[in-house]
């Protein structure tokens, strides 16, 4: 088993990222640049955080183009797992891995806190060790993270049980209240129609560990591990 966490000018979650696999999951993890179209033979890839190619255009309009990229969406196409968050989720976006767009918060302002987080499926490589209805709490750093599709879109995410997280009070409630930046129905994480893609805003690679507040992020982490590992 080895993991790839994808590199690009601007990333700054790619270490954290690295560090969850590495030493809490402990698994072989390697970088993988953004220049280069090999994936050299990872089972699955991370798509990190950040800041990628300093978001110039719009957030991911660059990263799609990359080198890597190209490689990620045939690993993709032939049911290889790839995990995006937040700036990862809005590449794969662009990339056209996953439907709908992230666009600027709801109020235009740049939102770092704590959320809460329902698991909506558990049908998926990356939250089947979770509860349908568990609640985590998961802290959100981004400016464009309200995401947007539209009604036909909306409908087949509801209908094939595409959307894996939504924002939600601590005890499970799905309200205006408890969306940090307008997105759609609450949205905080979406999958792809082969269920092998997720993206997702908030990050589980900064809520791995006790000491930064919640561990609830791991969980994710240890469903891929453990598909990986052909344990479901």
């Amino acid at each position: 088993m080895k993991i790839g966490v994808l590199v690009f000018p601007g990333s700054n979650c790619d270490h954290d990222t690295y560090h969850v696999v590495a030493e809490l999951a402990q698994q072989p993890v390697t970088f993988l640049w953004h220049d280069s179209s090999s994936l050299e033979n990872c089972d699955a890839i991370l798509v990190p955080g950040g800041f990628a190619y300093g978001d110039y255009l719009r957030t991911g309009a660059i990263a799609r183009f990359s080198p890597v990229m190209q490689s990620v969406k045939k690993f993709a196409s032939d049911g290889g797992l790839v995990l995006g968050i937040c700036n990862g989720f809005q590449i794969l976006c662009e990339s056209g891995l996953l439907p709908g767009a992230l666009m600027r918060n709801a109020g235009l302002k740049y939102i770092c806190k704590q959320v809460y987080l329902r698991t909506e499926t558990t049908d998926t490589p990356f939250t089947h060790q979770l509860n349908k209805g568990e609640v985590m709490k998961i802290p959100i750093g981004h400016m464009e993270g309200n995401y947007f599709c539209d009604e036909s879109t909306l409908a087949q995410l509801r209908a094939q049980d595409r959307i894996a997280f939504r924002y939600a009070t601590p005890e499970g409630e799905i309200t205006r209240e408890a969306n940090p930046n307008g997105s759609l129905d609450n949205i905080a994480g979406i999958l792809s129609e082969g269920r092998n893609v997720l993206g997702m805003m908030p990050h589980p690679d900064r809520s791995s560990e006790a000491l930064l507040g919640s561990a609830d992020g791991f969980k994710i982490f240890q469903s891929l591990v453990a598909s990986l590992a052909g344990v479901r």
